[in-house]
């Protein structure tokens, strides 16, 4: 319910943010960028410290990991900006904390220290802490007792402060009712648009208007550079024609992974459950044993009993009312037990006893839903997916040499061709954005095609991955210089623009006199406005941005209420205000905790904020630059 505000303080990164600083990766991962970062090379420096090209890439490589396991990255993909820019920032904010630490003598006690790392639920086993995990779990990781607990007092510190600028973010009830106005409130609401294409028309443009615009913008009017090139492509999808699989390895591979290809199969089954009952005893249990057997004969004698047994019997109250019907579920959603027997049932069939942590269960196996998973439907997915994966591995086999071939032989495609058995292909004249669009949207190999001395050496590119598994080298042909666009070539477009911004002047002058008219309660004649919707901040109800900002500033002291905007050369929309509700949180003390969570985020994030502009953080641009393109 507070998605709009949440949406500053969470999603992808925030929760990746908590992953990093979090307590386990101290113990699993953190202790070793840490101590390897001993390169004079520094990615930033703050205050007199700094951040090492090596700390960067490790962190980097630390979150790739945490996302690729929470199934939120595909290795495959480059890194984004965003994920760059927020490894590098927590590591500064890292820094500017520990130096704030120092600075202000937070203390961890020995006590405190010894009593957080026994209760880590890593070091846990039978409910105690075990000195033997302990020591064990720290020898996987290198790492020292006292590194460990160095590494540990020095998080909690960092803790220590945060927590406590985090309880400044506090709001008072009255301002989070006027939040909670403000999110909740719904509006009903019409619109009206003054098109400018209905005035295009009324407008006649003077021949002399248009030859001025020309020479005036004649600098802007360019028919842009252009090239021919000529290029290589290795490509993954290319090398899978060389790549076998046989049966025995699909079958092989089909059955160390069963169960992610059953993922998608669905279930759908009925049970009778006899409960052991709270105290377990061997006793009650034996009780449960003998009734659930007394069912079971029952149903063999007449499996049409089944509903009616279990409604009768079942202590599953849920779904006894329902005959024992559970619905569809998938793996994971049931015990093992259940699970592994129903799993392995057919339509129809009738189990015998299966015991669980809950009592003994008679299952019904009522249907099968969702994608086949058995080997022979399977066999020619898993196949072609172990041919490209294979075709994958040869491509970054063949990948370094390719690169290294087409630099050595900077004058010629020709001997990469020759060598990885595919063609030099040629394309017809393109601009850089032609260009871009032609190779994937890939504006990195056009810069290079076009850059000064592509153009004047006519040497091959670096190769360039413009998508996975597809390595591209060019070479420029042919060269056409950016030229001046001719009156005759343009002076209709021209007409067709003055002519737009003429009307658009026209139904803005009409719009904001119909608007004047509207607020003063006059009735407006001519408005084509639509059906009235109901809209909060999350659903628009196919109105647009800009129909929704003027919405929702209407004030509702007096309805209905209107207001008026420019939409850019479309025209003039008008929006009226007929109604509007507010309604509350369904749980408003949830609501509450919510919104203070959120707020508490952003103090947090202006005291470290505070710290950057207290202290000199420097960015060593190219060699974060340099880092980026070896990664």
């Amino acid at each position: 319910m507070l998605d709009n505000i949440r949406s500053l303080a969470h999603g992808w990164v925030g929760k990746a943010l908590l992953a990093i600083i979090g307590i386990p990766l101290a113990l699993f991962g953190i202790e070793s960028y840490l101590s390897s970062a001993g390169s004079n090379a520094a990615v930033a420096k703050v205050g007199n410290n700094s951040i090492s090209i090596q700390e960067y890439t490790n962190a980097l490589q630390n979150l790739r990991k945490q996302l690729q396991a929470q199934g939120k990255w595909d290795a495959s993909q480059p890194d984004t900006q965003e994920m760059k820019s927020f490894v590098l920032n927590d590591l500064v904010s890292k820094q500017l904390l520990s130096e704030e630490i120092k600075k202000s003598h937070y203390a961890i006690s020995d006590a405190h220290l010894s009593t957080y790392i026994t209760g880590m639920p890593e070091f846990q086993k039978d409910g105690k802490f075990s000195q033997e995990l302990y020591d064990e779990l720290l020898t996987q990781n290198q790492l020292t007792p006292n590194k460990f607990e160095n590494l540990i007092r020095s998080d909690l510190q960092a803790q220590q402060a945060q927590d406590g600028f985090a309880k400044l973010g506090f709001i008072s009830n009255t301002r989070a009712d006027q939040v909670f106005n403000t999110l909740n409130q719904q509006r009903v609401v019409t619109v009206a648009e003054i098109k400018t294409k209905d005035f295009v028309e009324q407008v006649s443009i003077n021949p002399a208007e248009i030859k001025a615009y020309y020479e005036k913008n004649k600098a802007k009017l360019m028919n842009p550079e252009q090239v021919k090139i000529e290029f290589v492509l290795l490509s993954a999808n290319s090398l899978i024609t060389g790549v076998t699989v046989d049966d025995a390895e699909v079958k092989q591979f089909y059955e160390a992974n069963k169960d992610k290809f059953q993922a998608g199969e669905e279930r759908q089954a009925s049970h009778i459950l006899i409960g052991f009952g709270a105290n377990v005893t061997a006793e009650k249990k034996q009780a449960a044993k003998v009734k659930a057997e007394g069912i079971l004969a029952e149903l063999k004698k007449d499996p049409k009993k089944f509903e009616a047994l279990a409604t009768q019997h079942s202590t599953d109250e849920g779904s006894a009312v329902n005959g024992g019907s559970l619905g569809s579920f998938g793996r994971g959603a049931m015990v093992k037990p259940f699970e592994d027997a129903v799993f392995s049932m057919k339509v129809d069939e009738i189990s015998g006893l299966v015991e669980s942590e809950f009592g003994y269960h008679i299952i019904k196996l009522t249907g099968i839903t969702g994608d086949k998973s058995d080997f022979e439907s399977l066999k020619p997915q898993i196949k072609g997916d172990l041919m490209f994966n294979k075709a994958k591995a040869e491509f970054a086999k063949q990948a370094e040499d390719f690169k290294e071939l087409v630099y050595t032989q900077q004058n010629s495609l020709a001997p990469a061709a020759k060598q990885f058995k595919t063609e030099v292909q040629k394309s017809d004249w393109l601009t850089r954005e032609s260009g871009a669009k032609f190779f994937k949207d890939n504006t990195q190999l056009m810069d290079l095609i076009f850059a000064p001395e592509s153009l004047k050496e006519r040497r091959n590119t670096e190769a360039i991955e413009v998508s996975p598994n597809n390595l591209v080298s060019a070479r420029v042909v042919d060269f056409k210089a950016a030229t001046p666009k001719t009156f005759d070539e343009v002076k209709t477009a021209i007409e067709a623009l003055l002519k737009l911004e003429a009307a658009s002047k026209l139904a803005n002058a009409k719009g904001e006199a119909a608007l004047k008219d509207l607020q003063a309660g006059k009735e407006v004649s001519g408005l084509d406005w639509i059906q009235e919707v109901t809209i909060d901040r999350k659903n628009a109800q196919g109105l647009t941005d800009l129909a929704m900002t003027q919405a929702f500033k209407i004030s509702t002291a007096k309805l209905p209420a209107y207001a008026g905007a420019v939409n850019e050369k479309q025209g003039y929309l008008l929006v009226k205000l007929v109604k509007a509700e507010t309604q509350k949180p369904a749980d408003e003390a949830a609501a509450r905790n919510e919104l203070n969570a959120v707020v508490a985020s952003e103090y947090l994030a202006a005291y470290k904020q505070s710290l950057r502009e207290k202290s000199k953080v420097t960015i060593n641009e190219r060699l974060l630059l340099d880092s980026a393109a070896n990664n």
